[in-house]
């Protein structure tokens, strides 16, 4: 039985840290494939060494001097191995990354070396194999991941040792350049090692015990989930929850491979199970509220609509044109709102809305701008009566004016449109009535 253990950068941030993600790793001899980021902030106003290398690159790339913020890079990683007592020089590795600096290997190289020093460091320190995520991570020609190619290559790599400290967030083109996931993509590694070795659990640890119930910036202590679906966790995390990246769900989906979300700081808590489907109840109806701002609405009307054939496709190809994603569709008998992020849109309003004239030739069209939506997700949903309407209830209470509402067939969530103004608001009521009061 094997686990995949992939740990954040608050988690090895430092030396300290480091020592308490060795003694998890020790505590269980099944804990034999290890995915690291690069060191995250020590302190609220510390750097990430990924945005440090991001910011060493700019220079290189402009051709002016980059010695001291190198050095500042060279010394957050020596802090760690002395502070460890390991007997392990990165010269080399240094010389090369400078070397490739100045040659301009390419942001997407410059930003991957944070993993890629740290699981050097974590090998050392665990008396582990190294396996550099670049040989056993592949990218297709467009930069998308070509997750067949990947599975067979790590899997026989991963074959051929007993333990392993694979970098997370980077891969390889076929031609050996360096592409990265996207921010928080060490989750997606971690994902992909895990179906690989047909691992019986995925452990993800990071700074917080499992998934909570609501953004504990807006919910002064939400409450915990125990247990939640991939389908569920998917629709939180698109709406704004960070605790895990949305794509590193899909390559243990296909292997029935649970996700144990786990924090380094308490390794006593049981975190929250992330599963393909389960029979255990919700706590509460609803799982999860995740939102985000900065939406707008584009309201477009025109007498008879919903009888015309081909209206919808003729408003949405005004967007297409203009390379612009909706994000929801609700219509009426007479009207269609499309909503679209707002820093997306308002650059390109008017020919969005020559090009609706164009090719649909409406009666009207009227744009809102500054909307928040919120996803309100939960499997306990679709076997209670009444949840839009308790959603509904307490938004009226707290004065909360509905733009709009969209529920999916599946039952599984509710998206709600409201101003950005009344963003926090209407989460602290959706959670209140739903959690606190459950009535």
């Amino acid at each position: 039985m094997n686990k995949v253990v992939k740990f954040g950068g608050s988690s090895l941030a430092s030396a300290e840290q480091f020592k308490k993600v060795g003694e998890i790793i020790r505590a269980d001899r099944e804990r034999k494939f290890v995915v690291p980021s690069a060191p995250g902030k020590r302190s609220s106003d510390d750097t990430k060494v990924t945005d440090m290398l991001y910011a060493c690159y700019d220079l290189a790339e402009q051709g002016a001097d980059f010695t001291k913020e190198m050095q500042a890079i060279r010394d957050r990683y020596q802090e760690i191995i002395d502070g460890l007592g390991l007997k392990l020089s990165l010269d080399k590795e240094f010389k090369t990354i400078e070397k490739n600096f100045k040659e301009k290997a390419g942001s997407d190289y410059a930003a991957s070396r944070g993993e890629y020093l740290n699981g050097i460091i974590m090998a050392k320190y665990l008396g582990f194999s190294f396996v550099d995520a670049a040989e056993v991570i592949r990218f297709k020609a467009d930069g998308e991941h070509d997750a067949e190619r990947t599975n067979t290559l790590m899997r026989d790599r991963l074959s051929t040792v007993e333990s392993a400290v694979i970098p997370g967030f980077y891969g390889a083109y076929e031609d050996g350049r360096v592409k990265t996931f996207s921010r928080g993509g060490s989750d997606i590694t971690g994902s992909i090692v895990a179906r690989a070795i047909k691992a019986n659990v995925y452990e993800n640890w990071t700074d917080v015990s499992g998934v909570l119930v609501a953004d504990p910036r807006i919910i002064y202590k939400p409450a915990g989930v125990e247990t939640i679906t991939y389908r569920e966790l998917r629709e939180l995390a698109y709406m704004g929850f960070s605790v895990l990246h949305e794509d590193a769900i899909f390559p243990v989906r296909s292997e029935g491979i649970p996700i144990n979300i786990r924090n380094t700081n308490a390794p006593q808590d049981n975190g929250t199970w992330i599963v393909e489907s389960t029979c255990q109840k919700s706590k509460y109806v609803i799982t999860g509220i995740a939102g985000k701002k900065g939406f707008c609405a584009v309201n477009i009307e025109k007498e008879m609509m919903n009888s015309e054939i081909g209206f919808g496709r003729k408003v949405l190809q005004a967007f297409e044109e203009n390379e612009i994603s909706f994000e929801h569709v609700p219509s009426g008998i007479d009207t269609m709102t499309v909503f679209v992020h707002q820093d997306e849109f308002m650059h390109k309003e008017q020919k969005v809305v020559s090009g609706i004239h164009r090719l649909a030739d409406p009666d009207s069209i009227d744009i809102e701008a500054d909307l928040a939506l919120i996803a309100v997700v939960g499997r306990g949903m679709k076997s209670t009566r009444g949840t839009a309407g308790r959603i509904f209830s307490a938004l009226a209470h707290a004065n909360v004016n509905v733009k709009m509402i969209d529920q999916g067939s599946s039952e599984l969530n509710i998206i709600i449109g409201v101003a950005n103004a009344d963003f926090e608001t209407a989460i602290k009521a959706i959670y209140d009535i739903f959690v606190i009061s459950q009535i």
